[in-house]
Formats: C-alpha cells, sequence, structure tokens
C-alpha cells in the first residue's frame, strides 16, 4: 500500500489519523519522517485518539519514550537527541523492537538517527510542511 495525500488543516490531518488507525494493530512498528514542525506529533496525537487512549500526548523529545494507554499499548519515541543506534542500545530500545515480544504499537519519530537499531516495520509515514496549514502525508506499508 501507498497513500499519498494533502491535508490543509489539523481537521484534516485529524480524519487521516481516523483513517489509518483501523490498520493499526500489534504488534506493529510505524515511522513518522519529517522535518522539525512537520507535524509528526500531532499526527501521533490523533492516532492515539483513535486508537482509544485518553492520555494526553505530548513529543517525548527529552523523555525519549512516552507511553500511552490505549486499545494497544502505544509506545511513543522520539530519537531525535540520539545520535546512534549505540545509544538506543544503552537505554535498552531494542526490545521494544522484537515483534516477537512486542505487545502494542511503536510509533518512531527520527528513526534515522538510530539506523540499524529497527529492522522490522510495518508503515513508514513521510510528512512534509508546505507551509503552515498544508501536509504531504506519504504512508508506506513495509513488504513483509
Amino acid at each position: 500500500m501507498k497513500i499519498k495525500t494533502e491535508t490543509h488543516s489539523l481537521e484534516e490531518t485529524d480524519s487521516l489519523a481516523k483513517a489509518f488507525s483501523k490498520v493499526v494493530s500489534a504488534p506493529m512498528v510505524i515511522l513518522l519522517n519529517g522535518d522539525l514542525g512537520s507535524g509528526k506529533t500531532t499526527f501521533v496525537k490523533s492516532l492515539a485518539k483513535y486508537l482509544g487512549s485518553g492520555d494526553l500526548v505530548t513529543s517525548p523529545t527529552f523523555t525519549l519514550l512516552n507511553i500511552y494507554n490505549a486499545s494497544v499499548p502505544i509506545y511513543h519515541f522520539d530519537m531525535y537527541r540520539l545520535s546512534s543506534m549505540e545509544e538506543a542500545y544503552a537505554v535498552g530500545f531494542e526490545e521494544y523492537f522484537d515483534k516477537s515480544k512486542l505487545d502494542g504499537v511503536c510509533l518512531v519519530e527520527w528513526a534515522e538517527n538510530v539506523d540499524g537499531l529497527i529492522k522490522d516495520v510495518d508503515y513508514v509515514i513521510n510528512i512534509t510542511k508546505k507551509d503552515d496549514f498544508t501536509r504531504i502525508f506519504e504512508i508506506l506499508e513495509e513488504k513483509k
């Protein structure tokens, strides 16, 4: 599956997350790519809501990982402050990406900073900011 769409408001981004939530199930690993301010965490907020979470969703930039209660556990990673796969190993992140043990959904921002850590990915979502309101979303299902 490959979907490319443009959103022009927070409401349209929310609707896209609602539609995408219908294909999300555990165990699953989803990478979110995009520049600072492109809307990665905004998309995660909406997705978590549609997966049944009532938790406050915030960027885990400084904590590196936030866990939200939902229909399945949501593990929201932000690898922005890490500079290598070795740093991710040092904090024990590799165990979250072993899908034989994963009980939830991993949503990973800035995965490129820990290249080589995540080997089994279900979806990659590329987000490009065109202007203050417009985003281009490209959702790619990785081949199994």
